[in-house]
């Protein structure tokens, strides 16, 4: 569980731990990873998910996972020409971080029969409008779904099954900034399609974008076979 000391990557590691898994929670602020690892009695691993020697210390300590949850990630700067250099590190974090805990555990999921990876991508993925001087988080997390879908048809075969998420807009440290009136996500929505997912319920909708409130569990059922057949629930060039 990456990015687990806090918002919405807390409420997931939380989940996780009541459903009987025994998390192990990353970050880069020792006391937060500490605080929820404790309160879960699961594993705290300080560290960065855009250096890989971080990443593949984390991959020889916690050995095989059957499931990986890739949540870490930053806004960016609001400047649409931000400095090159600030810029570019919301795509270490955002995008190099989730490849690189994919690089450490996926291969090892195939080699034991499988397992299942969701990462936490963005509405700002497809909505232009949202964080309109935002350049480098939009881009960087459209970027994040679109390895995920490519990253889920690579490894359907090996039954390693990769999800696409959006938490939706959740009051977190990072979303402080905005009005009282926004349009709120409930914070239990993530957690939730998180334990669908990881459950193995849906796996057929690897690949595809699932928006924490607007996707509910209890809709899949029903909604799945279409969501396949119809090639919906993903980002495409529309002529």
């Amino acid at each position: 569980m990456t990015g687990g000391g806090r918002g919405i990557g807390e409420s997931i590691a939380r989940m996780l731990a009541a459903e009987g898994y025994e998390v192990t929670v990353t970050g880069r602020t020792r006391d937060q990873v500490d605080r929820v690892a404790s309160e879960i009695a699961g594993r705290a691993l300080v560290g960065d998910v855009s250096q890989r020697e971080d990443v593949e210390r984390w991959a020889q300590e916690v050995g095989d996972l059957d499931v990986l949850v890739c949540n870490a990630g930053m806004s960016g700067p609001e400047d649409p020409l931000a400095e090159p250099d600030e810029w570019w590190h919301t795509f270490e974090v955002n995008v190099l971080g989730v490849y690189l805990c994919c690089h450490a555990f996926a291969p090892r999921m195939a080699e034991r029969g499988g397992g299942r990876i969701v990462n936490v991508a963005s509405g700002a993925a497809y909505l232009p409008g949202q964080n309109r001087g935002a350049t480098a988080y939009g881009a960087s997390k459209a970027a994040v779904h679109r390895f995920s879908e490519l990253l889920a048809n690579g490894l359907r075969d090996e039954r390693v099954f990769v999800f696409s998420i959006s938490p939706g807009l959740v009051k977190t440290e990072m979303t402080s900034g905005l009005p009282d009136d926004a349009p709120w996500t409930p914070p239990e929505c993530a957690p939730n399609l998180v334990r669908a997912l990881v459950s193995g319920a849906f796996d057929e909708l690897a690949g595809r974008y699932l928006h924490a409130e607007h996707d509910p569990p209890e809709s899949l059922p029903a909604r799945a076979g279409r969501i396949v057949a119809d090639d919906l629930n993903a980002i495409r060039l529309r002529r």
